[in-house]
Formats: structure tokens, C-alpha cells, sequence
């Protein structure tokens, strides 16, 4: 055994005893969309005398947590994203109105001094122009009270508490303790009203949260003037239900906001659709790697098995790197471990058929000097494939946010993994097994012995695919026509995630006709409601924006039509949010195509970098013209899958380019037109395997998938087959016209 052999097996055996450790020690954290729960995102607004900037967005997270902590939500998890945005996670938490009214309330808090009452048309509810001190406000009842300014706030309370008073049937109040010169300055505030008759108005102190009169009680009789209420404690009543005294005293206790909050996004997935998305994705995984890894030992046999091996090691350290860096796995999220297995099967069969390649060309061959060759060969293939991904991922984590981020992330984690899988895994294994003597007797067993089928019949006829180069660009310039007349005809059907709006999905005990709901809906108040149904007994509403109270609307509504309606999944993006989110995905999207389009050139020639990415675009116009023709959504799931897309595309151009590259080296008298043919008839074998493996678990997860990855799955094929078709009929050829303009 060679130093080398020694060193990688080494790795191998390192990376995988760490990646076990971590995976029994630290647990992956789920994103809401798997294991259930309200996801929040508030964005702080500037006000008269507050900026929304860093130090009062941290500030705000401080006071949010407080109140969370009180909610008694189990491992809430707050963090701050941007300047002003704070996204919170509420696992479990199902109805998410009470939680978003609790964390969306400014809850300033303050004490007044009734100083009369206010009549007639000019007396309104905002500060009066002639007394700026002064502000007319409705109470509980709604009679209008001319108040003072401020004489305590929230900042004077040192507790308070909800209690219930069965005495004289005062119920549900809130108990509430000053402290410091709050003690004080409450005496001298109801020493003041103490002052006033007893019945008269300005006996009264309004008690104000968020400019609003919660409470204004008369201050009792038994108070002496001047002397007032000594103690510093009084009681909060107002009809209260157990729920809003304990709310009220959460706010109180929590403290004020230092600047407003709005709502920007929520979402809520019920936890039965997250474990069917987690059992879904499982299920599809284990099948779909499972025929892979069939297909892969059948076509490389012993190589295959060894590549096998590596696949489930990638799997693991992908995992495990997830775990020990603290990143949220995802649903759109998948998309970048499905890329990176595709990577991962990649590589492997790239090697193997470079050693096929090199098995046949030796005069007196040996599967070890082949697969050493076959490695040092597919090295550059390999090296440049993976660093144009990861230059996508780096810009999409840095550029874009939400799940396009997300993406990212396992994307760069993945692209990593499988590369450590490929290049040190699979050549520890690969290396150690045909070392043994009894192969040696019988190499076609290492699967590398022998050319292949697909080499085989390309090598007896010989095809010239670049002779006429310009009948390819002819056929993808009419099949790019026909997608793009999609977007023309049909139109893009965006998700809310890219235009803001409500979205509901429901379970339903019964089917449920979309008409008929659409038009029930409509009677209810929501006209513009878009109803869909999916799968079994599923129900989809989308709207404009919509209040809580509303969307309890549109469920009631949905309940009447079947027995049963069960909320799968409630989402809400603001406008704001949603024009921000599509604007920063496409700043992202083509960011990262014009640096891989600068790598491309750099590593090779503008030539190829060109027609590579002309084919991108090519392959992005097809799929959502596609998409368009197929009335399917636009949505963050749709990009992630359109990136991965983008990612099988540039793979299999910078395959064959490196070829063409390799080919000109040696033989750079003949003609672009052959090379670039040659080229194409080499790398074929490589394309086909490599579409066979993604395609297994591609298909696995469209039929095994569930509805939630069905979409994106389906995306995906389509991706599979046009990225296929065009980094040979669409790539190659535009390079062959190109250089024969230069």
C-alpha cells in the first residue's frame, strides 16, 4: 500500500468517524416547513423620534424575546436579519394570530389625567392644535375624554400581574406595581384627580396602551385630595377574559417596543404536512438512491460498488457539516443536496470513464494504472464543475435571502462533501480494491476493463454531430420560441412569496368543487379568492392581503362546504417583501451567472464561456416557458429548482469543453468543427450515466415526494433533459459557429 493510499484512507476513515459523532451528538435543525410551526418575520419602522437602524432593532429583539419566553412557546428561536428585520420561529404554534398581535403591539404604556370630557363634531381623537398637551380620546365605553399629558409610562412599572378579583364581581384585572419615582409620581397624579367631586370626569386616570383607553377609573372616594394613593400599586379593570389579562400583563411586564413593528411575513405548516414532507422526502431519497446505486453498480460493477460506498459517505458528512454549522435544512433547501449527489455521481463516473478510456489506449493495460490515469485526467473536469457551483452558492447566500439563501447553503455544503466523497472516498476504495491479486486474473470484474455499450456503438458508426452545427441552434431556437410564446400566452403564475398575498392550504374530510368554493367565497366578502385543488382531498386559497380575523373568515367559510377542514399550511407575505424578495432573486440570479461566465473565460477561452452560458439562458427560458404552459407557480421552491437546473447545465458544457480543451493540446492542426465532434462522442458515455443516476432520484421524488416536492421534482426532469440536450446540441455547436466568426 502506497503512502498515498495510506494518507487517503486515512481521511476517509477520519472524515466519516467525525461526521458519525456528530450525527449521534448534535441534532440537524429543521426548518418550519418540516417539523411544523409559525414563522414570523417583523420589520421595524423609523418614527418621529426613533430611527428603525441596528441598536433599535437589537433593542427590539431583546423585548420581543421577553414576551416569547411569557408566551411559553418550547425553543422559540429569534434572530435578527439585516438592519431591521427580526425573523422569529414558533414550533408547534398552529394559530399564529394571537402570537403576531402580541409580537406585532408597540405596548407603550402611560397614565393621564382626565381633565373633562370633549363634545361635538371638532372634537376628535388626536392632540388638539390649541393644546398641544392635551388629546381627546374615546374610553371604554365611548364617551370622549379630554386627557393631560403623560404622567407615567410602562418605563415606571416594576411587575405586573393578571389576577381575579371575585369580590364585588370584579373578575379578570391587572395588578399593577410602580417602582421608584413611580410610586411617587402615581400618589401625585390621583392626589390630583382626588381633588375633583366624586362622579365628576376629572376624577378620573386613563389608563392608555399603544394610544388607546384600556382603563379609566374614578379615583375612590376615600383618596384625599392631594394626598392620593400611596403604595405605588393599582388595579387595571376593564371586562377582561383570563386570556386578555394575561396578555395585557405579558405586554406590560415585557416592556415597550422602542420603535413600531410591522408583519412582512408569516407562515404556518401544520405539523402533519411537515412529517409527510420529512417521511416524503425520506422514502423518495432511500428509493431513488437505492436504483441509483443499482444502476451505478451494474454499469461500473466493482468501481460502482466502491462509488456506492461514497455516495452514502457524501450523505452522511453532508448531514453531519449541516448539524455542526447550525444550519436549518429546509424543503427548497433539499435542492441543493439533490444537485450534489448529482456532483457526487458525477465525478465518479467521469473518473471511470476516463479509466475506461485509458484501459483501452494501453498497449499492455492494468485497472490500477488506469484509474490512477483516470483521476489525474477527470481532475480539471471535476475541479471546474464544482467551483462554478460553488461560486452560485457563495453569491446566492451573499445577494439573496430567505429559502434562495438557504439554498445556498446546503448547496456550498453539498458541492464540498461530494467532492471530498469523489476525490478522497472513492480512490481510497477504488485504489484498495483493484490492488487485490485476485482481480488482477479478472479486470473486466473492476468495471473499467472494457469501453462500455454506449462507447462501443459510438465508436463503430462514428457520427459527425458537428458537421451542420447550424440545424442544432435551428432546433433549440424553435423549442426556445415555443417556451418563450408560454410566458407570451399564458403568462407567470408567481407564488406570494414574489408578490405578496395569503395563501391557505386545507385538508378536507371530503372533496371540495373549486367553483364552488370560489363562489362561496366570493358571497363571504373575498371575490378575487384563487381556489385549487390538489392531491386527495386538498384545498389551496390564495388572496390579496388579508387579517387574521379574515383568514378565520375564509376557514369558516371553507368549513361549511365538507365536515372537515384542517389547515395544512397559511402563509402571508406583505408586498414590500415579496417585490424585495424577487428583486434580490434575480439581482442573485444573474450575479451568478456573469461570474461563472468570468470563471468560464478565465479557465478557458470567452468563446466558451459564452456559449455556456448562452446555453444557461437557454435552459431558464425553456423551463419557466414550460412552467407558463403548465399553469404552474412561480414560487421560491421553483427557483431552487431552476438554480440546481442551471448547475446540471454548466456541469455537463464544462465537461465537454475541458475535453475539447484536452483534444486541442494534443492535436491542434484538426479542425474546431472535429474536436469539438470528438469531444462530443467521448464525453457521451459520461452524459448518458450521469443522466441515468439523477434521473432515478428525480423520478423517486416525483412519485414518492409528496405534493410538497412535486413541482420541484418535476421542474428538475425538465431540467435534466433540456441541461442534457443542450450542453451538446446548443453549447458545442454555438462554439463551433463562434470560432469559425473569429
Amino acid at each position: 500500500m502506497t503512502r498515498a493510499l495510506r494518507i487517503r484512507g486515512l481521511l476517509a476513515l477520519a472524515a466519516v468517524a467525525l461526521s458519525l459523532y456528530i450525527t449521534f451528538t448534535v441534532p440537524v435543525h429543521l426548518g418550519l416547513d418540516l417539523r411544523g410551526g409559525t414563522q414570523i418575520v417583523l420589520e421595524t419602522r423609523p418614527t418621529a423620534t426613533a430611527d428603525a437602524d441596528s441598536e433599535a432593532t437589537d433593542r427590539t429583539l431583546e423585548v420581543l424575546r421577553g414576551r416569547i419566553d411569557a408566551l411559553g412557546v418550547a425553543e422559540p428561536t429569534l434572530a435578527r436579519s439585516g438592519d431591521n428585520r427580526i425573523v422569529v420561529e414558533l414550533p408547534g404554534v398552529q394559530d399564529p394570530s394571537k402570537a403576531a398581535d402580541v409580537l406585532g403591539r408597540t405596548a407603550q404604556l402611560t397614565f393621564h389625567q382626565v381633565v373633562g370630557t370633549a363634545t361635538g363634531a371638532d372634537d376628535t381623537a388626536k392632540p388638539l392644535p390649541k393644546r398641544p398637551r392635551q388629546q381627546v380620546l374615546a374610553d371604554e365605553s365611548g364617551q370622549l375624554l379630554r386627557l393631560e399629558a403623560s404622567a407615567l409610562t410602562g418605563k415606571d412599572v416594576r411587575e405586573a400581574a393578571a389576577r381575579f378579583e371575585q369580590q364585588g364581581g370584579a373578575g379578570w384585572q391587572v395588578t399593577v406595581d410602580f417602582a421608584g419615582s413611580g410610586r411617587d409620581g402615581w400618589a401625585r397624579l390621583t392626589g390630583k384627580a382626588a381633588c375633583h367631586p366624586a362622579g365628576d370626569p376629572s376624577r378620573r386616570v386613563a389608563i392608555l396602551l399603544d394610544e388607546k383607553i384600556i382603563s379609566s377609573p374614578q379615583v375612590d372616594p376615600s383618596v384625599g385630595c392631594s394626598s392620593g394613593i400611596s403604595g405605588g400599586s393599582t388595579q387595571i379593570t376593564g371586562s377582561f377574559t383570563a386570556a386578555e389579562a394575561k396578555e395585557l400583563a405579558l405586554l406590560i411586564n415585557g416592556g415597550a417596543l422602542p420603535v413600531p413593528v410591522e408583519t412582512v411575513e408569516q407562515r404556518t405548516v401544520g405539523p402533519t404536512l411537515g412529517a409527510q414532507a420529512i417521511t416524503a422526502s425520506a422514502w423518495a431519497a432511500a428509493v431513488g438512491t437505492a436504483l441509483t446505486a443499482l444502476f451505478i453498480i451494474a454499469v461500473y460493477r466493482l468501481m460502482g460498488a466502491s462509488a456506492t460506498v461514497a455516495l452514502a459517505c457524501y450523505g452522511l458528512i453532508s448531514y453531519a457539516a449541516l448539524a455542526a454549522l447550525g444550519a436549518t435544512l429546509t424543503l427548497p433547501g433539499l435542492a441543493g443536496f439533490v444537485l450534489a449527489i448529482g456532483m457526487a455521481i458525477d465525478a465518479n463516473v467521469l473518473v471511470f470513464e476516463r479509466a475506461r478510456e485509458e484501459y483501452a489506449a494501453r498497449l499492455r493495460p492494468s485497472p490500477r494504472s488506469s484509474l490512477t490515469s483516470g483521476f489525474r485526467g477527470a481532475f480539471s473536469a471535476i475541479a471546474d464543475s464544482n467551483i462554478t457551483t460553488l461560486i452560485a452558492a457563495g453569491l446566492l447566500f451573499i445577494l439573496a435571502s430567505g429559502p434562495v439563501r438557504g439554498f445556498g447553503v446546503t448547496l456550498g455544503i453539498g458541492v464540498l462533501a461530494s467532492m471530498f466523497s469523489a476525490l478522497v472516498i472513492t480512490r481510497a476504495l477504488a485504489d484498495h480494491a483493484v490492488s487485490r491479486p485476485w482481480l488482477r486474473r479478472r479486470p473486466r470484474l473492476t468495471g473499467i476493463a472494457h469501453t462500455g455499450t454506449v462507447r462501443d456503438r459510438l465508436t463503430r458508426k462514428n457520427p459527425h454531430l458537428m458537421r451542420r452545427p447550424r440545424r442544432w441552434l435551428a432546433a433549440s431556437a424553435a423549442v426556445l420560441v415555443l417556451a418563450a410564446s408560454g410566458i407570451a400566452v399564458r403568462g407567470l403564475e408567481f407564488g406570494i412569496e414574489f408578490t405578496g398575498g395569503r395563501l391557505i392550504e386545507y385538508t378536507t374530510a371530503t372533496p371540495v368543487d373549486p367553483d364552488r368554493a370560489r363562489a362561496t367565497l366570493a358571497d363571504a366578502g373575498f371575490p378575487r379568492a384563487v381556489v385549487q385543488t390538489s392531491g386527495d382531498n386538498q384545498l389551496t386559497v390564495r388572496t390579496d392581503q388579508l387579517t387574521n380575523a379574515q383568514a378565520a373568515t375564509v376557514t369558516e367559510t371553507i368549513s361549511t362546504l365538507t365536515s372537515r377542514a384542517d389547515k395544512l399550511r397559511d402563509e402571508a407575505i406583505g408586498p414590500s417583501l415579496g417585490k424585495e424578495l424577487r428583486h434580490g432573486a434575480l439581482i442573485a440570479l444573474a450575479v451568478a451567472l456573469g461570474a461563472q461566465l468570468l470563471y468560464l473565460a478565465a479557465r478557458f477561452r470567452w468563446l466558451f464561456g459564452t456559449s455556456a452560458v448562452a446555453a444557461l439562458a437557454h435552459d431558464t427560458v425553456i423551463l419557466v416557458g414550460v412552467f407558463a404552459w403548465l399553469g404552474k407557480p412561480i414560487d421560491g421552491v421553483f427557483l431552487a429548482a431552476l438554480l440546481t437546473v442551471i448547475g446540471y447545465s454548466v456541469n455537463d458544457s464544462v465537461v465537454v469543453f475541458d475535453r475539447i480543451r484536452d483534444l486541442s493540446r494534443r492535436d491542434g492542426k484538426a479542425p474546431f468543427a472535429i474536436i469539438a465532434n470528438r469531444a462530443l462522442l467521448q464525453t457521451l458515455p459520461r452524459t448518458v450515466n450521469t443522466g441515468m443516476g439523477a434521473a432515478f432520484i428525480l423520478t423517486a421524488l416525483a412519485v414518492l415526494g409528496g405534493d410538497s416536492l412535486t413541482d420541484f421534482a418535476l421542474a428538475l426532469l425538465i431540467g435534466l433533459a433540456v441541461g442534457t440536450y443542450s450542453s451538446m446540441f446548443t453549447a458545442t455547436p454555438l462554439a463551433v459557429e463562434l470560432h469559425e466568426r473569429m
